[in-house]
């Protein structure tokens, strides 16, 4: 059944207001906050422009030392190392240590692909204005 309700306000808004209450139990059926708190914690990870641009830059090069990763984004070791321990935190990079030096790479696959596609759709916006 579809519920209607008249709305003032145009632009944005439906000029009419109106929900398929079938559709609207199904999604919430398969919506939970269970579902959606890894997602939520990742996406405020990336949030954050230098995070964003050590994760992009681990899609570049699969492995890199905090030393390399405080070159790239013109900062100290203790604030790579800080930004690197909170994506690792947040389940988007691991590290490893050899001798003196500390690794880190991205998580896995799924975390490579979902900052590549982020910077590939933030290039496409750019491209159509």
């Amino acid at each position: 059944m579809v519920t209607t309700k008249q709305s003032s306000r145009h632009g944005e808004l439906c000029e009419i207001e109106c929900f398929d209450e079938v559709k609207v139990q199904r999604v919430q059926q398969n919506l939970s906050e269970q579902q959606l708190t890894v997602p939520v914690r990742m996406f405020k990870a990336l949030a954050d422009e230098t995070r964003m641009k050590i994760a992009y830059a681990l899609t570049i090069e699969d492995e890199m030392c905090v030393c390399d990763v405080a070159h790239v984004i013109g900062s100290s070791t203790a604030t790579a190392s800080h930004h690197l321990r909170l994506l690792r935190d947040k389940g988007l990079a691991k590290s490893r240590k050899d001798g003196k030096l500390v690794f880190y790479s991205l998580d896995d696959e799924h975390v490579r692909e979902l900052v590549r596609n982020a910077v590939a759709h933030g290039m496409e916006g750019e491209l159509h204005g």
